[in-house]
This record gives C-alpha cells, structure tokens and sequence, in this order.
C-alpha cells in the first residue's frame, strides 16, 4: 500500500527554503507532498537523499514494503555476481533504506517498532553480506582449513552476535552496531585450529571496515567490538569455548544484561543459538537475584558520574539515551527485572524493550500502571532521538544546545516548540521519578532502624560467632546483614520466645553457604523476614531446613504464594511443561527437586500460618507427590527408552499405598509405591539394547526410584518404599498385571489386602488405571469369613505390639489404642462389608453396621484418630525427631494446641490420653476372639476353599 493512500501526519517546514527544494524534487499533492517538504525543510540530511535517491523514492513510496524486499534483493544479488562491488551497493542501500523509514516514521506510517524493525533487518543484512563478501576470497584461496564454497552458506563456522539495540530489533535511526565475532572451534583439530584463528580475526577486521569505512559514498554502519569478552587484551574474534571459560568464570553482571538482547544475526546461525543457550546459566541465574539490583545502581551511577549527569533536568543539550529520566533508563528497568527474575520466570527471557515491559506486568513482577507508562514514555523519547539523529545524520543522542535546535526537532515531532518542551520534560521527569524508585541506593537498602527494646539479647560471642560463618565472609554480605539486623531482631522478637528464635536463626544462619543473594533477597522483600522470624519461633527445624534450601524464599516473591491450592492437575502440568523445557535429563531432575521444595515449603508456610489445617495440608501433601509421580514418570520412561525402546505393551502404571494411597502425606511422608505393567503379551522391548519385558519393567522401576531418591546437587524428592507390592520384598520390584491380579485372588494375605484398601493407581496410561482400580473394588468385595477376617487383624495387632515395644508418651501412631491400630480396625471394617472405600469414618461405620463396636465406639474412634492424626502431622512439621514438649518451644507448642482445639498443655495431654484409652478399650472389644470360635471359623474358612 503506498503512502499516500494513508493517513499521514507531516512535520512542520523548520527551513522554509528547504522546504521548497524538497516538494520541487518530489512534486507531489496532499499529505505526502506536505510530508516531503517538511522532511527536507528539517533536515538538511534527509533533503541530501532526496536529491541523491530521488527517482527511487518517488517509486518506492507506492509500496514501502515492496521496496525494502526488492533493495534486500538486489544487494543479495550484488554479493553473489559482483562481491568487489559490494562496498559502495551496501552504502546506496543504507541510504535508500534510511530516506524510506524516516519518511515512513515521520509520517506516522510506521509505529516505533516497525521503524527500529526495519533498521535491524538491514544490519542483519549488510552484516550477514560483508561476512560473505569477506570470506569467499579467503576460502577460495585456502586461508580455512577444510573449507569449501558449501561452508560460506553456514559462515564457514563464524559467527556474528547482535548486541544491544540491535540485537533487540531496535536500531536507532543512526545508531552504531554492538557485534561480537566469535568461531566455532569444533570444525579443527588442534592444527588446523591455530591455522584458522588468525583467519577470523583477519576476516573481522575486514568486515568491520567494510560497513564502518567512510568512502565518497559515505558509509554503512559504525561498528562496535568491544563488547567481546575483555575488549582491551583479547582478539576481535574469539572461540566459543574461549568466551564461554571467560563468561562462567569473569562474567559481570553488565555482560549478563548484554546477554539479553544478543542474538545470532549472521553466519552459522546454528552455532550461535547453541553458543547462546551454552550461556543460559550465566545470564539466567536459577534463583531472584535480588543482588543485581545494586549492581544497576551502581552501573547508574557511574554513568552519571563519567557523563555528568546529575541535577535537575534541562532540555538544551539534555541526553535523551544517558541522561536522567532518559531511554537507558527505562532499558535498565525492564533488564534489570528480568535478570532478577528470568532465571525463574523462563517467560521474562525476551529482548525487546516494551515486550518486556508488558511481561512484567502480565506477570505481576511490576504494576501495570507503572509498565504502562513507561513502555509510553520509551515509544516516545525513542521517537525524540530519531528525530535528532535525523537533522544532521549524527550520532548523539543530545537535545541541540540552541532553542532554535530544539524548536527543529519539535518542528520533526510535528509540534509547536512551547508543547514539545512541556510535553518531553514531563515524560523525563516521570521516567526518572519512577526508575529512581526502583534503582537508588537509599530504596535498594533497608532504612535503618532502632533495635527492638524487647528484642533478643545477642551474646558478644555469638556475633563473632556469625562473622566466621560462610554467609558472612564477604564485605558486601556483612554490610546488607548489618542493615539487616534491626529488622531482624524485630520479627524475632515477635516470637514467643525470643531467645529460643534467636537460637533457631542463628541455626539458619550457620547452614548457608552464601550470603549476598539471599540478604539482597531479604532487603528488596523485607516480608520474608518477618516470614524467618515466624518459622524461627514456631518450627526451627524448618529454619534449619530453609537454610539449605534457602531458595525456596523465591516462592514467596513470585505472586501466586499465597493464592489457592492449584489441585494435582494442574500442579501435574505445570511440572510437565517446565521439565519439557529442559534439554537433559539431569537437568530435569534436579528442576523436579526444586520445584517439588518450593511447593512443599509453601504448604508448611501456610499451615504454620493457619492459612490451612492439617486436613488441607495432608491432601495438598498428597496432591504434590501426585503431581511429582504423573511429571515424572513420562520422563523416566522417555529417557530409558532411549537405551531401550518404548514400553512393550500397555506400559505400566504406579500405585500408591499406604499414606500415599489414602492421600494423607504428612512433610516428612516417604512414598509407598507399587509398579504394575501389562507387556500384553509382547516378549521385548524395541530399541537399541532390547530386553525382556520382564527385565525391561524391572530396569524401568528401579529408574524411577534412582530418580525420586537419588540425591542431586539439589538434593532428593522422596525416600521410597516398595515393600508394599506383592510378596514384599521377596518379589519383583515390578508386578505384572495377571501376576498381580493372580496373587490377590489366591496368594495374598490378609495385611495385603487391607492395605488394598488404600490403594490407588497414580500415574501411567488411563486404561490400566482404570482397570486396576475396577479390579481392586471386586477384590475387595469379595464375600469373607468376618471371624477370621477379625483373628487376622488381632494377630497382627498383637506382632506389631511385640515388634516395637513400648509406645512412647507422644508417638500418636504406634500402641494401644494409637491410629495404627484404629486404621488396622477401619481397614478390616471395610474388607468386612465389601466396599472399596479408604475412608477411615466409613471403615469404623463399617465395623459398627456389623457389630464389632458399638456406634459410641465407632465415634469415639473416629474422634481419636482424628486428633491423634492432626496432632502427628503438625508435630512432622515441627520436628524429624520423636517429640519432646521440653524442647519444642512455645511457638510449636500454640501450633499444636490450635491444630488440636486445646487451650493448654496439661489440657491437651490429658484430652489425648483419654481419647487413647478409650480407643485402646473399643479396640480391644472390637478384636477380642474367642479361641474356640476361631478354630471353628478357621475350620468352615479351609472347608469353603
């Protein structure tokens, strides 16, 4: 579509002579003949290429799309036929290109991006043409070992990075180019390498010149190197295993924000991406990296300080990249949040500006009002630059010192000079207001503050104590944590015993091994102090917990903390989606134990805040191992295939029993888990090392196993238990589905069975789920001997009463009267009627339908377990260790008494050991057997069968 079937605006004629000279080049009509007027009478530069590329721009404004395609076109064409001709071809192109997108930008054709778009596109162009020009020659004549005419298609293993503007696609009107030439030194032996090295840099030189050399036709791009690695002792281009040793072991935080924005832009553009996913862990730390925002501040403050940037601002001379409240300014904005929160938030990782700006808020790392304004404020200060590099085609980003000046550029932006000025001093302003919040020093660390009068008395002792800590060996953490400190000593001093919090903090202390990013953390986020001095008074064997895993407190910033409970679904896919997202299978694991820690730190935050019960906390418990089970199972199975070919048969599926099954997980729960697979008559695998089915499965689970309790560099999922699959441990580790239905039909034992009851399948293909679970109902519906069924459970009561001895006093779960033995009961009840509930309420109903308790036994078995049950999962929460109300503290002590509904101690123990003994009572009745009545039950038992 041309130009002037749209609506343009037009600058104001600043030169009325110029104005003249420019419609009397291109006498057209209307807006687009206004447009070319004020263009030239503005601009002394743009009027130059009118006279220049008069002839093509008057064919080029029909279809401005059209015409940069065919100019790409033709200095494609240029390079293959005439390469010595290529110099002066680039430099008519850059003018051409440049005439058209100012036109289009003047007019309001284009919008910022369209503009800086085009810009980009043509570096990449006349970068990716030099890098051929340049090249071809030296292959033809040896210079590269081992390359060939093929090789200049893939850059003959060079590579061109975009840096900065560019390689964010935002090229400003006359902007230099940031590269970074780098070879792939995989294509050479050590030999050949050596040979090859001096080539490239020879070939960086030569393309360097040709797109910055200024000849009679001007010239292409400025060229920027110094971005490579330590620009001032290393070579222009540089191998990539070179620049990857330096960035993992020198990389600054500058180099980090670089990183955002670099992309392949020419050359072996495969080699690039792999070369740029090699940095990843460089630029996108796994954790917030709260420490970087003091790293902006002082990159800020160093260009202000080089520049002279300080005191209010004045438009005349006002630098509109460097300046206060200027472009840079916003751009550290969106970097800076990224790099804090990009390792994390994989979908932070873009390189344009106001695309980041929106993520930002989409995301909820920033307010949208705030984004908002500044993706506007960015859109036009850009535009404001353009029109300043316009004028005169020069570098600067500088207001002109003069009013006139000024007015010229207001003349550009098709403004009177009195509203341009208001209009571009109000968006300054408000862009440095809002960065200045973000970035300065004083915002960054905390205010200090008194300490506390009831605050915890620290020992002298104890303070040299902490300074030989590894958190605090550095200078930088010693003086975050010492602004720190009041803040601190204030969350621990809310604690119910301050003292014993301090001690608790001072074990989280002694655990880090490093200090910076977590106190950073801290100071921007002070909530997750006072969230340590919760956990530090109520639970300080979380504290110490938090101390090696400290990057949990992540969780807490990301925004949806504190939001409801997700559910095992989506819980499931969220994990899928991000373990996708990984190249490895290592890599996979240990994003598993990270995001399953996060997960669970979160529900003991909330049940330690009250924000949930121990019911809500036990299913969400058993909804994250859930979600764990169905993320990783596909993986395990995917990267053993990779040895051994896909599952023969059905595949296989995973159970969980026992807590697990029942869905009541507590925070220190292992897993109970059973495998079962249908090979479905299929003998084995397909693949590269094929094995029987039998092995193939057996392999297959104890992969799954390595891959939940193997510990990584970020520790263990789950510890594992498999004792409950057919035959215990003398069994397979994976049962077979006619194995497995074999044996509960004719082998399985009672204790089987009733743990049968809380069985459910977890994980695997949906048709042997469901045919699983349709054969565990019908199990357990089977007709049986309730005599028999009552002297099993009675033997087994009293072999597991041998077995462990004597009960401890708050060990809620072994001993008379204790929830084993209610749940022993409750199972029974329900293998006693046939139903396939797991439900303990339902089992104990059971059991009084039937006459082996009462209906006031029933409830006061139900209440039992029900206190006995809440009471043992908060006390998991508290503490690894059989608990000791001496050593507990208050803060565990009010957790406990509010998750019981008691108002003391002596009250709770006392309601306890009444609920127990009339358990232990209602039990006893429930299992008593008469020995002659049994031997008679066991005898019609053998005669059925």
């Amino acid at each position: 579509m041309s130009f002037a079937n749209r609506q343009t605006r037009s600058p104001r004629p600043h030169d009325p002579d110029r104005a003249a000279d420019a419609r009397a080049l291109l006498p057209l009509s209307g807006g687009l003949g206004d447009l070319i007027a004020g263009a030239g009478g503005c601009s002394p530069f743009l009027l130059s290429l009118l006279q220049k590329e008069t002839p093509w721009i008057a064919e080029a404004l029909e279809d401005p799309e059209a015409a940069l395609s065919d100019e790409f076109g033709r200095l494609r064409a240029i390079e293959a036929s005439a390469p010595e001709t290529l110099k002066a071809a680039l430099r008519q192109g850059k003018r051409r290109v440049a005439l058209l997108i100012a036109l289009a930008d003047l007019g309001g054709v284009w919008p910022l991006e369209e503009v800086t778009g085009a810009l980009s596109r043509f570096a990449d162009l006349a970068c990716d043409l030099a890098l051929r020009a340049v090249l071809r020659p030296l292959i033809a004549r040896g210079k590269l070992p081992g390359m060939s005419e093929a090789d200049i298609e893939t850059g003959a293993g060079m590579i061109i990075l975009a840096m900065g503007k560019m390689g964010a696609g935002e090229l400003n009107y006359s902007s230099d180019i940031d590269l970074i030439s780098l070879f792939d030194e995989s294509r050479y032996d050590a030999d050949t390498y050596n040979e090859a090295r001096p080539i490239y840099i020879r070939a960086t030189r030569a393309i360097a010149a040709m797109l910055s050399d200024i000849t009679e036709d001007g010239y292409v791009f400025r060229t920027d190197l110094r971005l490579r690695p330590d620009p001032s002792v290393t070579p222009v281009c540089l191998s990539t295993e070179m620049a990857e040793r330096y960035y993992e072991s020198l990389g600054r935080t500058w180099e980090r924000a670089a990183y955002i924005k670099a992309r392949p832009a020419a050359g072996d553009i495969a080699a690039g991406e792999t070369f740029i996913a090699a940095l990843r862990p460089f630029v996108w730390r796994r954790h917030l990296d709260f420490a970087a925002i003091q790293d902006a501040h002082d990159m800020r403050q160093a260009i202000r300080d080089h520049k002279g940037h300080h005191g209010a601002i004045t438009l005349p001379g006002h630098d509109m990249k460097l300046g206060r409240g200027g472009i840079r300014e916003v751009e550290f904005f969106a970097q800076f949040h990224q790099i804090i929160a990009g390792g994390r938030d994989p979908g932070l990782r873009v390189r344009g500006t106001v695309e980041a700006l929106g993520l930002l808020s989409d995301r909820q790392w920033a307010p949208l009002d705030v984004t908002e304004r500044l993706a506007s404020h960015y859109r036009a200060l850009r535009d404001v630059e353009h029109r300043i590099q316009m004028v005169n085609d020069a570098q600067t980003h500088e207001l002109p010192q003069s009013e006139d000046g000024i007015d010229r550029i207001a003349a550009l932006s098709d403004m009177d000079g009195a509203s341009f000025r208001k209009d571009l001093r109000q968006r300054l302003e408000e862009v440095h207001t809002t960065c200045e919040t973000f970035f300065a020093q004083e915002s960054c660390r905390m205010p200090p503050s008194p300490t506390p009068e009831d605050a915890p008395t620290i020992s002298p002792e104890l303070i040299e104590r902490w300074r030989s800590y590894p958190a605090l060996r550095s200078t930088r953490a010693q003086e975050i944590f010492a602004r720190l400190r009041p803040r601190l000593l204030d969350a621990l001093s809310r604690a119910t015993k301050p003292d014993e919090a301090l001690v608790a903090f001072d074990g989280f202390l002694a655990g880090l091994p490093a200090g910076v990013q977590l106190f950073s953390l801290f100071e921007a986020n002070p909530q997750l102090i006072d969230l340590l001095g919760d956990i530090a008074g109520t639970a300080p064997d979380l504290a110490v917990y938090l101390s090696r895993n400290s990057s949990v407190f992540d969780a807490v910033i990301g925004g949806a903390f504190f939001a409801e409970w997700p559910g095992a679904d989506k819980l499931s896919d969220r994990l899928s989606r991000l373990l996708a997202a990984e190249e490895d299978y290592e890599a996979r694991l240990d994003t598993a134990r990270r995001w399953q820690k996060e997960w669970h730190f979160r529900i003991g935050v909330h049940h330690l805040r009250g924000l949930i019960g121990p019911v809500e906390a036990a299913e969400q418990y058993s909804d994250l191992a859930d979600a764990v089970l169905r993320g990783l199972w596909p993986v395990v199975q995917d990267n053993f295939a990779l040895r051994h070919g896909p599952p023969p048969g059905r595949g296989a599926i995973v159970i969980g029993a026992g807590s697990l099954g029942a869905r009541r997980l507590n925070a220190r729960s292992d897993l109970d888990l059973i495998v079962m697979y249908d090979a479905d008559g299929v003998d084995s695998s397909d693949g590269k090392r094929p094995l029987v089915s039998r092995v193939y499965y057996a392999k297959l689970t104890k992969a799954l196993v390595t891959s939940l309790s193997a510990p990584t560099a970020e520790g263990r999922l789950y510890e594992v238990d498999m004792r409950l699959r057919p035959s215990g441990n003398q069994g397979p580790v994976a049962t077979s589905w006619p194995a497995f239905r074999a044996y509960h039909e004719t082998e399985a034992w009672t204790w089987e069975h009733l743990a049968l009851t809380s069985a459910r399948p977890v994980a695997g293909p949906q048709s042997l789920r469901e045919d699983t679970e349709a054969f565990r109902r019908t199990v357990l519906a089977q007709p049986r001997d309730q005599l028999g069924l009552r002297r099993d459970v009675a033997e087994m009561r009293a072999r597991i009463a041998a077995a462990r001895g004597e009960a401890r006093d708050w060990d809620m779960k072994l001993g008379r009267g204790r929830t084993q033995e209610i749940e022993l009961l409750a199972q029974a009840g329900i293998l006693a009627i046939g139903t396939g509930e797991s439900d303990i309420h339902a089992g104990l109903d059971a059991a009084a339908q039937i006459g082996w308790i009462t209906a006031d036994q029933a409830s006061d078995l139900d209440q039992a377990w029900a206190q006995f049950w809440a009471f043992s999962l908060t006390t998991k929460l508290l503490t690894s260790r059989p608990l000791d109300p001496a050593a507990l503290g208050r803060g565990g002590w009010e957790l406990l008494l509010r998750d019981t509904g008691s108002d003391s101690w002596s009250e709770l123990r006392d309601h306890l050991e009444e609920l127990r003994a009339r358990a232990a009572k209602a039990v006893d009745a429930a299992l008593a057997v008469d020995p002659e009545e049994a031997r008679g039950g066991a005898n019609v038992d053998e005669e059925d069968r």
